[in-house]
């Protein structure tokens, strides 16, 4: 029990990463059929919803009154930057090139937020992180390139829209961690997790008001294959996978939080073979592994 206690955040990374794999899968198939923009405002009203009543249930607060105004500034723009920013682009990544792939690109996090945290933290930034990036690349690269034939040149096997969203997504999530660990400090981290959700549901409300996508949205509520995934991965992302992940940076440095949650990559994969039917090289596992591992070294 001592040994659990005393690496708290790391378990909590952990089960965050699992929990990120379950909502990533789920994630992909809602935003294929109802669209990303749709299943990102109802996962949120869904996760909001449960982190209301959990919130009710163990600290007597439906909502996050007692939070300052030092939480409510920063929480509230990570909120917007890690949600509509970030996740708003990594859905729309899912429905061009796939979970897999984009969870891939998204081991871009760690690196992206130990540079935002050197520029906006003052953390320092050494040597040994550049190599842990130029392996998180390679990786990627490894996976996301590909050769026809002997003497051909590498080419690109993913649509590059897919990429750049996938990118634009790792840097919505990595400025909203650091923004997230400013605006924490000693509150409590699901209570943290409502005022985010709360700022990327005003975010998306704003944007479906700005693109007329609320007659798309009521089509997808309707759906109930849809609704059932998004639900279910409203409970593994904005409810258990975020809480979870804010409770990490709490107890452990931001930067093995983000190595730990990188796993994603490789725990998507068994899933996406037995329950999807996905062909996967091995140059894409490699390509997985080396880019965990280049997160982890980014961090030693």
């Amino acid at each position: 029990m001592s040994f659990i206690n005393a690496h708290t955040g790391e378990f909590a990374a952990l089960l965050t990463a699992f929990f990120w794999t379950v909502s990533s899968l789920t994630f992909e198939a809602a935003s294929r059929k109802a669209g990303s923009m749709a299943v990102n405002l109802i996962k949120l009203a869904i996760g909001f919803t449960f982190l209301s009543i959990y919130n009710l249930i163990t600290r007597g607060l439906i909502l996050p009154v007692d939070a300052s105004s030092h939480n409510w500034m920063w929480l509230s723009v990570s909120g917007l930057l890690g949600f509509v920013l970030g996740d708003l682009t990594l859905f729309k990544a899912y429905t061009i090139i796939g979970s897999r792939f984009s969870m891939l690109i998204m081991t871009l996090v760690p690196p992206i937020t130990t540079l935002f945290s050197w520029i906006m933290i003052g953390e320092r930034l050494k040597m040994i992180h550049f190599l842990g990036m130029t392996l998180t690349f390679s990786g990627i690269a490894l996976a996301i390139f590909s050769r026809n034939g002997k003497g051909e040149k590498l080419s690109l096997k993913l649509a590059p829209s897919g990429i750049l969203y996938a990118i634009c997504g790792a840097i919505g999530q990595a400025l909203g961690l650091v923004l997230s660990k400013i605006g924490l400090k000693d509150y409590d981290p699901f209570a943290a997790t409502q005022i985010r959700v709360m700022a990327g549901f005003a975010g998306f409300a704003i944007l479906a008001f700005i693109f007329s996508r609320w007659s798309s949205i009521l089509v997808a509520v309707k759906d109930r294959k849809s609704m059932l995934a998004t639900t279910t991965g409203s409970v593994f992302g904005p409810f258990l996978g975020v809480s979870f992940s804010l409770i990490s940076v709490k107890f452990t440095e931001a930067g093995i939080a983000s190595t730990i949650m990188a796993l994603v990559p490789v725990l998507i994969i068994p899933p996406a073979v037995i329950l999807f039917k996905q062909k996967v090289t091995p140059a894409e596992v490699i390509g997985a592994v080396i880019s965990v591992i280049g997160v982890a070294v980014f961090f030693m």
